[in-house]
């Protein structure tokens, strides 16, 4: 058995060294090995860009709008820029970004200090941008005044329109016919105690910058409150968990009471289902609403395809929120970036979200996948009053190295890897299914402009932060239709570096980031010629031109192992 063993083994390592044959230099022939995919470990000697990557990557190409930039890019695996977007309007981001199939940039834009009215929020917008490959504007269009203006997020739709979330202003006046409690604080402009609930419009692009709002759901439609009995919206809210109760405050700390009484945050539209599906941090809560209905009806409690016009359909995250639960059935803690998972992809039909951990005990920011169940169109509630899954059934974090109090999200990918956005940090991972981290990058721009390799990140303007944040990023595969016809050659490292090999096309041989190919196992053959890899191919014992270092180590490998 010995023997056989030997053979064996001697046999796998003589085919690893031989399966490929000399092929003369690097410099005149083709490389010897296939390249990888994505091959790259730089965490001692990078501090920005490409940090590690393995051949485990999603193949595409990866979308980020750095919040302090005017500027809009997309990187390649290696974190090298192929293509870029110029705000036209010279706006930061307000805050996130798509690409469109005719390779246009859809981008929200923070009107910052041009907007009209004086409400101010995190995630302000007021514009929406769509930009051309070339950099031509294309379209724009404001949504902003003195009672109302987009924020945070977009969702382009197959029918070529925009869903967008906006906040409005509804006065003292309204907020106590609606039942709201007068003693809860608020920050509205003029010392009022307005209160700027949310809402969704869908617009239809028109030319000269025009734009027709083609469908409303407005969150102040569909109220409930157990303050007062003389005003709108009484009742018993545990009875009513298809309404929000006006009067919860699910937002700690600073936060709480603010007008900003909801702060939505993330949208996303199903086609199949025709339905919409919300997050909203200060709730805590994900919410599903039927699209299906017409305005009139989206106003009500009838119509649509579910018959409940713009009723909730399903919320999960904190059943707190409409008395059926306590503090500790929470599951959500200031979520962002809500959205199905698409066909063909692992779990597809089910909600992933980042669960930031804002006042979680430990802090800790989480992806979690979410399968709420789904009967003849409807969500049913779970006989204890609630809406399920009791836990999501997939969850990733990264322990203490990953706490974001705001932004952030997540994408899951073709190959089933989700791409997580650390947004505070200006940090993405890319994750398998089994939370192994197979690509990591660091956004190089900051509000001081571009780092150069080496730099440190500089702090943010809030406790652990930095000045490179991300609200959200996307990837977009290699055939993605955006991408026919387009020039995809990608140019070099947005962050400025130092090439020690300039004459070396050394990507994706590269591994510690200094421009040059790399030789592993030193033995002065660099890794695209290396016929034994992690060994010394000058080796050659009997003279047939293979290497024998992995062949004598073989031999000794059979000799010293036991017998079976």
């Amino acid at each position: 058995m010995n023997v056989q063993l030997r053979a064996i083994i001697l046999s796998m390592m003589m085919l690893t060294c031989l399966t490929f044959l000399p092929s003369g230099s690097t410099s005149e022939a083709k490389s010897t090995n296939q390249p990888p995919s994505c091959h790259a470990d730089r965490n001692d000697t990078w501090t920005v860009g490409l940090i590690s990557c393995t051949n485990s990557t999603s193949p595409g190409y990866t979308l980020f709008s750095p919040m302090p930039s005017t500027t809009s890019y997309l990187i390649d695996q290696q974190g090298r820029e192929v293509h870029s977007w110029e705000s036209p309007g010279g706006h930061r981001p307000g805050l996130s970004s798509y690409l469109l199939d005719d390779g246009d940039l859809l981008r929200a834009a923070n009107l910052a200090q041009q907007a009209v009215g004086d409400f101010s929020g995190g995630g302000i917008a007021g514009k929406i941008e769509r930009i051309g490959w070339d950099g031509s504007a294309e379209w724009s269009w404001e949504y902003s005044s003195m009672d109302y203006i987009t924020h945070h997020d977009l969702e382009p739709m197959p029918n070529g329109n925009i869903l967008a979330i906006a906040w409005e202003d509804k006065s003292e006046a309204e907020a106590a016919q609606a039942g709201r409690n007068p003693a809860i604080a608020s920050d509205a402009p003029g010392g009022s105690s307005n209160v700027w609930p949310d809402h969704i419009i869908e617009i239809e692009p028109l030319a000269n910058n025009q734009a027709n709002i083609v469908w409303q759901w407005n969150a102040w439609d569909h109220l409930i409150q157990d303050y007062d009995a003389s005003v709108d919206n009484y009742g018993v809210v545990a009875d009513h968990p298809e309404l929000l109760d006006i009067n919860f405050i699910g937002a700690t700390g600073n936060q709480a009471g603010r007008a900003d009484w909801m702060h939505c945050n993330g949208i996303d539209y199903n086609a199949v289902l025709d339905q919409i599906v919300l997050s909203c941090k200060n709730m805590n809560e994900i919410y599903i609403i039927d699209h299906s209905t017409t305005t009139a009806e989206a106003a009500g409690h009838t119509g649509g395809n579910s018959g409940k016009g713009g009723d909730i359909l399903y919320r999960w995250g904190n059943p707190q929120a409409y008395d059926s639960g306590l503090s500790s059935d929470q599951q959500l803690f200031g979520q962002h970036d809500v959205q199905w998972i698409e066909e063909g992809r692992a779990g597809a039909g089910d909600l992933l979200l980042f669960n930031n951990g804002v006042g979680r005990s430990p802090s800790v920011s989480s992806v979690d996948v979410i399968q709420p169940s789904f009967i003849n169109g409807n969500y049913p509630l779970q006989a204890n009053g609630t809406w399920g899954p009791n836990a999501p059934n997939w969850s990733w974090n990264y322990g203490e190295q990953m706490y974001a109090q705001s932004i952030s999200g997540a994408e899951r990918l073709p190959n089933g890897n989700t791409l997580v956005t650390y947004g505070t940090k200006g940090t993405l991972y890319e994750v398998d299914l089994n939370g192994e981290i197979v690509w990591k990058y660091i956004n190089p721009i900051t509000n001081q402009g571009t780092l150069t390799q080496g730099d440190e990140v500089p702090a943010g303007n809030n406790a652990g932060t930095t000045a490179n944040a991300v609200f959200k990023v996307r990837r977009y595969a290699e055939d993605f239709s955006a991408f026919i016809g387009k020039d995809m050659t990608p140019t070099d490292y947005l962050e400025t570096w130092t090439d020690l090999c300039p004459s070396e096309e050394s990507i994706p041989w590269d591994i510690d980031g200094d421009g040059c190919i790399d030789d592993s196992d030193g033995d002065s053959v660099p890794d695209p010629d290396d016929l034994c890899e992690g060994y010394d191919d000058a080796i050659d014992i009997d003279n047939d031109s293979y290497p024998m270092g992995a062949i004598r180590l073989s031999t000794q490998m059979a000799t010293e192992s036991p017998m079976l």
